[in-house]
């Protein structure tokens, strides 16, 4: 019996057990079946976390697929190294200082990837599906900061998922509704991520997941994405929880146009550049549309309520009941847009600030400064940045969590990330933060700036690393042992809640739920604590203001 154990055991260090061979690296690879073929993935030694990259889940969305709805992936019938991330989506160089690792960019782009627990389990694990942010325009799978094998590590199957953008993912025309089995166009980017969803619901136990316990999340367009799959009747049944990190699909943050507007928009676009048929505008080879889509004067691209994949705007559908009744844990980042994206090359004095206020807000003014008052040079600063935050990601975040607290009988569980990042690693030189969480390279020192005018608190996108365990990657920033403990702390409370739909845990910080009478949420820093809502007053006015 001993002789054959170790057998056993040599056999394994060797690469021979059935499903498993041996790399030049050492590295050994592991063998899946799914419902379109074998998938040979790596394994990390020191964490026992299975990755397995670039896996196709639907046919590449070139040629005649080109603008339709994503097509089941063909069987393969030889071994699918999944060793390398896929091609990113066509995308221009929007945010500068994105970290992908993907392989290349092209308009055959729909791939996921998985990290999975190497150790077996004797009960399906639960499923997070992770989908990137970047304004629909931009963003891929492959970043690091969206890596899930902290998230594996803690016993869930993590995956991120590759979907078209732009005016790949977006483009509404009338002959493209015509051809389209369900009379419309356009929001390709949803349905791309609801074919991800129908995969991993066929899929994912071969993995060692549970396609019956899956979360789905998301950051700025990611969060956004998920508050519409949440509302669309195409996929909230294949959702058992949510997570969104800043921005919902309502006014004013990305909301979808109307279908006759979204078609009149390619219209416009096709008649902008020569292309007189379907046939011409798949003719176009795709680095010359993505340029020619990107040029002054071009028509916007949105999502529309199609009547299929939305049949009413989200906000609509939330204030109905009729969304996915599933737990919500939702937030943002206590500065999202600094001070600057308000009031733009003015100084941050009270009298500008009063200038601006009466500008954005004439039959409102007085009403808006007794919200966001300015009568300092840093009251100025903070009302500012609050104000430009609110109109830009939190007030659409904020309604999509009241409305979900007050029709779905699900807990909504809200926080504030208030961490500010730390100062930049020295080797980096001159750079200067960029808008998607890295940073972009100047040639000459930046001026320092004002003591009052130093940014304070968490920007947009930064919470990203702390949240799914990934600051490691990040070689921007000179991360303390504070920052290590506050990603601990939101690594743990999104495990927890997409273990059991609740965030709380052993020896963590109580938090609450959302009532309809009463908000509260959890501040994200060094010490978590739950606090009382304490905005709502300018939650309610903008509330007024852009219905």
């Amino acid at each position: 019996m001993k002789l054959y154990c170790l057998s056993l055991l040599l056999l394994g260090q060797l690469g021979w057990l059935p499903g498993m061979s041996q790399s030049r690296n050492g590295v050994s690879l592991q063998v899946v079946k799914t419902e379109n073929g074998r998938i040979q993935g790596t394994r990390t030694n020191p964490a026992g976390i299975n990755m397995y990259k670039g896996i196709p889940y639907a046919q590449p969305p070139v040629g005649p697929l080109r603008w339709k709805a994503p097509q089941p992936v063909n069987a393969w019938d030889t071994i699918l190294k999944a060793d390398h991330f896929g091609p990113r989506a066509m995308q221009g160089n929007i945010f500068g200082d994105m970290g992908f690792r993907s392989n290349g960019m092209s308009e055959d782009c729909l791939y996921l990837n998985i990290w999975a627990p190497a150790q077996p389990s004797k009960q399906k694990r639960p499923v997070l599906v992770y989908f990137y942010g970047g304004g629909m325009v931009a963003g891929d799978g492959s970043e690091a900061r969206y890596d899930g094998e902290s998230m594996a590590r803690k016993g869930i199957v993590a995956l991120t998922v590759n979907y078209r953008l732009g005016i790949f993912g977006l483009l509404a025309h009338p002959d493209l509704s015509k051809e389209a089995p369900y009379h419309t166009s356009g929001n390709y980017t949803l349905l791309d991520q609801q074919a991800a969803l129908a995969w991993v619901k066929k899929n994912i136990a071969a993995f060692g997941g549970d396609p019956d316990r899956v979360t789905i999340a998301g950051e700025s367009a990611g969060s956004i994405s998920v508050s519409a799959l949440m509302a669309s009747p195409l996929s909230k049944d294949m959702i058992n929880g949510a997570i969104g990190e800043s921005g919902a699909m309502i006014f004013p943050t990305m909301p979808p146009a109307s279908k006759e507007d979204a078609e009149k928009n390619g219209v416009a676009f096709a008649n902008a550049i020569g292309a007189t048929s379907l046939e011409a505008l798949r003719a176009i080879p795709a680095e010359e549309l993505l340029r020619r889509a990107s040029g002054p004067d071009m028509p916007h691209f949105s999502t529309n309520v199609d009547g299929y994949v939305l049949p009413k705007k989200p906000v609509e559908i939330f204030a109905a009941g009729e969304q996915a009744h599933v737990p919500l844990l939702v937030g943002w980042n206590s500065a999202e847009v600094p001070y600057r994206a308000l009031l733009w090359k003015d100084d941050p004095t009270p009298e500008n600030y009063e200038k601006k206020i009466r500008e954005l807000y004439p039959a409102d003014a007085t009403e808006v400064l007794r919200l966001y008052p300015g009568n300092t040079t840093e009251e100025v600063i903070s009302s500012a940045t609050d104000l430009a935050s609110d109109r830009f990601i939190v007030y659409s975040t904020w309604k999509w969590a009241a409305l979900h607290t007050a029709t779905s009988q699900q807990p909504v569980y809200r926080y504030i990330f208030s961490r500010s990042r730390p100062p930049m690693a020295p080797k980096m030189g001159n750079a200067k933060p960029g808008l998607a969480g890295g940073v972009i390279k100047a040639s000459s020192p930046q001026p320092a700036a004002k003591p009052a005018e130093v940014f304070k608190g968490a920007p947009h996108a930064a919470e990203i690393e702390y949240a799914m365990g990934n600051l490691r990657h990040n070689k921007v920033y000179a991360w303390t042992k504070e920052d290590y403990m506050v990603s601990a702390t939101m690594l743990n409370y999104f495990a927890n809640f997409v273990k059991t739909g609740n965030p709380n845990g052993v020896a963590m910080a109580k938090w609450e739920a959302d009532a309809v009478t009463g908000s509260r949420y959890m501040n994200i820093d060094v010490k978590p604590s739950l606090q009382k809502e304490n905005n709502r007053e300018r939650y309610l006015f903008l509330d007024k203001a852009y219905k």
